[in-house]
């Protein structure tokens, strides 16, 4: 079972994760996307269900028309784990790849 991390790691979050803030309320972090429409958004989220099932990992999120919003927590251990950092980091490496 993944472990919730401790507050060194957590602190290492704000830089390497810049993007992605702590989600009000929970032990989980968030972030909003925007694109052009929403079949750039669409697209994006079909890229990120592939990333999360290769991570076995499944994101809270929302789509309206432009806008993804993502949440990343690991349910099983009840809070915020490297499991959630390492999807974080696969999600944010998606915007950094070339477009066809």
């Amino acid at each position: 079972m993944a472990k919730i991390l401790d507050s060194a790691a957590r602190a290492a979050l704000a830089k390497e994760l810049a993007e992605w803030t702590m989600a009000e309320g929970r032990d989980a972090i968030q972030r909003s996307f925007r694109f052009r429409d929403f079949s750039e958004a669409w697209g994006f989220m079909s890229r990120v269900a592939l990333l999360a099932e290769q991570h076995n990992h499944h994101p809270e999120w929302s789509n309206v028309w432009n806008r993804v919003d993502i949440t990343l927590a690991t349910h099983d251990a009840g809070g915020l784990t490297e499991r959630d950092v390492a999807l974080a980091r696969a999600i944010d490496a998606l915007l950094s790849e070339p477009k066809n």
